[in-house]
């Protein structure tokens, strides 16, 4: 799949294609029935039919009837439709832990390599007292790590309640539901909680993109990507372009998780009027903008350009500005001031550093 209006779509692969949304529909109907049905289903076709019932679930199964009539029996719309949007969800979650796990890696080195390099921390864009990079790139790789571990806790769970949630229809058929199947119809915390981990994985690159794009100004020129985006008009320029990208992502995943807090906000009676319908698309454009921003990030730690001399050079044009707190300090202490002003930053980045080898060794 390809999207001429976000460059990069394709890193996101088949995942919430309009093909695979069909897959994993049939999917569910099929484990129902307890049968697969080879049936070709076309997919522009059924999006064609899914106007007139207001889902493309109805449409599914009068096809699917035309093969076996007691298919979709005790289900309802929305069981499909949900158990199929978190099926999706859980093999693009994959998706990103493997990617994210790449993060997690580079970051790691990363900060190891440089926990001892010097440079100016900035706050408020001015400059503050002395740090290392590496602390710079724990603090990116908590970030990270924090994501990442939202992700693991998250739970997909299918949807089986039947018209109303009562599974009347189920009982009255005999048959049983799988233990630990929820019915969440008009209780959308599934929804919510994965459009949030979500959105906390682009809050975590853009954190890297932002430093980047600040640190590869030719007027600072800390930091610069590997193989920077041309100019269509100056043939001097390199730009960061995939830092640009994942802050373009990190700019909008927000108000899609915003949308699916409004849709389950929207909730009433036994199925919402829209507020159901409202999750598809954003959800879709919500995982997809996730997994692309989490490719480029991979991509632009990949070929990151450290420039340490710039770094050093940078916190010693600073002078004796950069130590004033220090000289506070020890004043305050009545004691000479310490060779250096560094605190525990290089034990810091050196526990970050181990909780990524933990995360990593845990995953294997």
């Amino acid at each position: 799949m390809t999207d001429l209006f976000w460059p990069g779509d394709e890193r996101a692969g088949s995942h919430f294609t309009a093909e695979d949304f069909v897959g994993a529909m049939l999917a569910v109907e099929e484990e129902w029935l307890g049968r697969d049905l080879h049936v070709r289903v076309d997919a522009e076709r059924l999006a064609h039919d899914a106007e007139s019932g207001g889902n493309p679930v109805i449409a599914l199964v009068r096809l699917l009837r035309e093969h076996e009539p007691d298919v979709h029996r005790g289900l309802t719309s929305q069981d499909v439709v949900d158990s199929a949007l978190m099926r999706m969800a859980s093999s693009a979650v994959e998706t990103l832990r493997r990617d994210l796990r790449s993060v997690v890696d580079r970051l790691a080195r990363l900060a190891d390599r440089h926990r001892e390099t010097p440079m100016v921390a900035r706050t408020l864009t001015q400059h503050a007292v002395p740090t290392t990079f590496g602390f710079r790139a724990a603090a990116w790789l908590t970030a990270v790590l924090d994501a990442y571990d939202d992700l693991d806790r998250l739970a997909l769970p299918d949807q089986v309640g039947g018209a109303a949630g009562t599974r009347a229809a189920i009982v009255e058929l005999g048959r049983s539901v799988p233990e630990g199947v929820p019915r969440w119809h008009t209780t959308r915390a599934p929804m919510t909680r994965l459009g949030d981990a979500l959105a906390g994985c682009t809050d975590a690159c853009v954190r890297i993109a932002n430093d980047v794009l600040t640190m590869s100004r030719p007027e600072i020129g800390e930091l610069a990507e590997g193989s920077g985006g041309g100019s269509s008009t100056m043939p001097q320029k390199a730009n960061p372009t995939l830092s640009v990208l994942v802050r373009r992502a990190a700019l909008t995943t927000p108000q899609l998780a915003t949308t699916l807090h409004l849709a389950a906000a929207q909730q009433l009676d036994d199925r919402a009027d829209g507020g159901w319908h409202a999750e598809w698309a954003t959800l879709r454009d919500l995982v997809r903008r996730t997994l692309v921003a989490v490719s480029q990030t991979d991509d632009l730690l990949a070929g990151l350009v450290v420039h340490a001399d710039r770094m050093a050079a940078t916190l010693d044009s600073a002078g004796d500005g950069v130590l004033a707190e220090q000289r506070s300090m020890a004043s305050a202490a009545g004691r000479p001031p310490a060779s250096s002003y560094l605190g525990d930053a290089v034990a810091h980045v050196g526990e970050v550093v181990a909780r990524a080898h933990r995360t990593l060794e845990e995953k294997h």
